[in-house]
């Protein structure tokens, strides 16, 4: 069995220490954040994380400009980038990861079906943002989404590109 993600980013970061990492989850509900707290010795890394299920709190939290929120919307590319920004300027992190989507089972449209999940990355070497499609019932995708964000954090933490340097 392959080492768990959150596991992986715990031995990245401990073994590189001084980096601090934030999140901030909307359809995602604070799951990325359990998994990363899950590990006994990530306060040494991670310094909090930001649940804005409401646009206010996108808004207000986040700093999400209340026209991404308008259109194209909470769940977009836009907000995602914001989000992920916002999270580590407001919590004062090296790098944050952000999601945002439709878990279901309701709330999807032919433009944005259920499923539909943005999730951003930020660090000092910029912010990238992916569009995901996942499948299944809402604990599923919000699983698929988390485990996603997970992954960033793990690639970014091992990045040679030094997404992490400071």
């Amino acid at each position: 069995m392959s080492e768990p993600l959150e596991a992986q980013l715990h031995r990245m970061l401990t073994e590189r220490p001084g980096h601090t990492v934030g999140t901030a989850e909307s359809c995602t509900g604070g799951t990325v954040a359990a998994r990363i707290t899950s590990v006994a010795g990530s306060s040494a890394y991670f310094l909090g994380g930001i649940v804005s299920y409401a646009n206010e709190v996108k808004a207000h939290l986040l700093g999400v400009p209340e026209a991404v929120l308008a259109n194209p919307g909470a769940v977009s590319e836009p907000c995602a980038r914001a989000m992920a920004e916002g999270a580590r300027k407001a919590l004062g992190v090296d790098i944050a990861v952000a999601t945002t989507g439709i878990a279901g089972p309701d709330g999807g449209t032919a433009r944005k079906p259920v499923g539909t999940v943005f999730i951003a990355l930020a660090s000092d070497a910029g912010t990238t943002v992916e569009e995901h499609h996942f499948t299944g019932d809402r604990a599923a995708v919000i699983e698929a989404a988390a485990t996603r964000a997970l992954e960033l954090l793990v690639r970014a933490a091992s990045s040679p590109a030094g997404l992490l340097s400071g």
